[in-house]
Formats: C-alpha cells, structure tokens, sequence
C-alpha cells in the first residue's frame, strides 16, 4: 500500500497517570511555594497532574529560580514532525511561574497574565531532553514578571519567554 496507509499502521500510545490534585491541594496551600517546590523535587510531594502530561519533572529549585527538564516524545509532534510550539510555550508557562511561586509565602497563589515566546530552533526527538529555566524578574505584591530559556541537549537556545503573573491570596 500507500507510505499513507503505513503511517496510519504505525499507530502508538502512552499511557498518563497522575496522582489527584485535590488530595494535596491544604498541604500546598499551607506551605510557601520553595518548601512546596523543594518538596516536589525531593519526591514527598506529588507533582501536579500537568508535569506527568507534558513528560516534565523538577530538577532545581530555589528561591526565584526554578530548573525542569523535558523528555519530548513524537505524541508532542505537529504536522511538519516537530514538537508543537505549544508544549514549548506550555514548559515556559510553567518554570516562569514556578520560579515565581517559589518567592510566594503560605497561601498565596498565582496564574498567568500574558506571556511572550520567541521560539528560536525546532525541536524533535532527536533534540534530546530539553532544560527550561525559570527566573523571577521581580516579584510585586499584585504583579511578577518572569523570565525562561529553553536548550536542547547539546546546550543550543530554542526558545526564550517573558511573562507577567497576577499574584492573589488563595481562599481558606
């Protein structure tokens, strides 16, 4: 047959678990984000459902800084057979606004207000694990801004995101 009907043969799968969000959701209100996140990273915690989703996990934390690394698969490919910008722009959402949580005390919470990309190299499988690192640019009482950089295996830049996040007290 066709390189069509053989692609369409090709079919593959993975499987996603996560541990429920909700189960931990007073022990993290309770902590500040760096105890939280160093939680996380030392295993006593687990990671929120989105980490197991997009194949991340928490390599550095500290205060204003996060580090997370990313293990594409081809289930994150568009069309073309590269990873969709959108897994990119979804790893820099997350290490811009972990590393602004980390600077947050107990009960304080945070989402995304706007965030910017610039992708600057496509990546694929063959990329190898990325690394994205999340740096606080400055941490108001109403507003933070953050930055994050993404490289490749071999240390190559491919993709670099501002963002500003709306900080809030979380409800009790």
């Amino acid at each position: 047959m066709t390189a069509i009907h053989d692609a369409r043969t090709a079919e593959q799968a993975r499987l996603v678990t996560w541990h429920d969000p909700i189960t931990t959701q007073s022990t993290v209100a309770s902590m500040s984000g760096l105890a939280y996140w160093r939680t996380v990273a030392d295993g006593h915690l687990p990671p929120p459902p989105v980490t197991e989703l997009t194949r991340t996990r928490v390599v550095d934390v500290e205060n204003g800084r996060v580090t997370f690394a990313c293990t594409p698969d081809a289930s994150m490919y568009n069309p073309l057979g590269t990873v969709h910008g959108g897994m990119v722009c979804t790893l820099l959402d997350t290490v811009t606004a972990c590393a602004l949580h980390t600077t947050l005390p107990e009960r304080v919470g945070y989402t995304s207000v706007e965030i910017k990309v610039n992708y600057l190299k496509a990546v694929t499988v063959d990329s190898g694990p990325l690394t994205a690192v999340g740096t606080v640019v400055k941490a108001g009482s109403r507003i933070g801004f953050a930055e994050g950089k993404v490289t490749d295996a071999a240390g190559n830049l491919v993709a670099t995101a501002t963002s500003t996040l709306l900080i809030f007290e979380l409800p009790r």
